[in-house]
């Protein structure tokens, strides 16, 4: 059975992106047969050979199983906008059930390790009744916690991780993500997220400007979120 997690952060652009593709990198290194997926990606480029997504790309990179760019992300949306807002204006639904069938046939694979990358934060929109948190909801996976380092994270972490358990996953790692090269009093904020996060932080990302998952592999404790 694999070990498969859901990533999701505080908000957008926090560095969900890099965390996974970083677990997967870190996963391969130790010898397991990796796969990402990136269920909905809003923002993609028409390259020709279809609408692309660069944060699905960087998983894809990362995965070491065969598999396609549409297996790791099915759903595929030009603009940069609320995805459920970007399914609507290209005529489409997304909805959670149909999102779980996709990571099922992702799974026949059968990786070692595994992670889905959620969009922005914990409570997007799919459609008028359902969010990324009913996708992690119907997965029953464990989930990670991806918080970006600024000014407000604290509120946003401790809401994001009452969140999680209240919907009745479990929060098996949290990690620091620094999105600031100057956050004022930021050993102080790490320490507070320390105490309150209820799990153990796996990764303090230093700030690196444009990092790939290559670079934060000596950051990422992956035994302390398998263990």
């Amino acid at each position: 059975m694999s070990n498969a997690y859901f990533i999701t952060g505080t908000g957008t652009d926090v560095g969900k992106t890099l965390v996974a593709s970083g677990l997967l990198a870190v996963a391969k290194k130790q010898g397991l047969s990796t796969v990402g997926m990136k269920p909905v990606a809003a923002g993609c480029e028409d390259t020709g050979d279809g609408l692309r997504n660069n944060d699905a790309l960087q998983l894809l990179a990362q995965s070491s199983l065969a598999v396609s760019y549409e297996q790791v992300n099915p759903v595929a949306l030009e603009p940069g906008i609320a995805p459920h807002i970007a399914a609507q204006e290209a005529g489409r639904r997304l909805s959670a059930d149909r999102l779980a069938g996709f990571y099922r046939g992702l799974m026949m694979q059968r990786p070692d390790f595994a992670v889905v990358e959620g969009a922005g934060g914990w409570r997007v929109l799919l459609n008028e009744r359902e969010t990324f948190a009913d996708l992690a909801k119907c997965l029953q996976l464990p989930v990670v916690l991806v918080v970006g380092m600024e000014l407000g994270c604290i509120n946003h972490a401790l809401l994001t991780a009452e969140a999680i358990q209240r919907d009745g996953l479990k929060l098996a790692g949290w990690v620091a993500n620094q999105i600031s090269a100057d956050m004022d009093r930021y050993q102080a904020n790490l320490e507070t997220l320390q105490r309150w996060i209820p799990c153990p932080m796996i990764a303090e990302i230093p700030f690196l400007s444009k990092a790939k998952a290559e670079e934060v592999v000596e950051f990422i404790k992956l035994d302390s979120l398998l263990g």
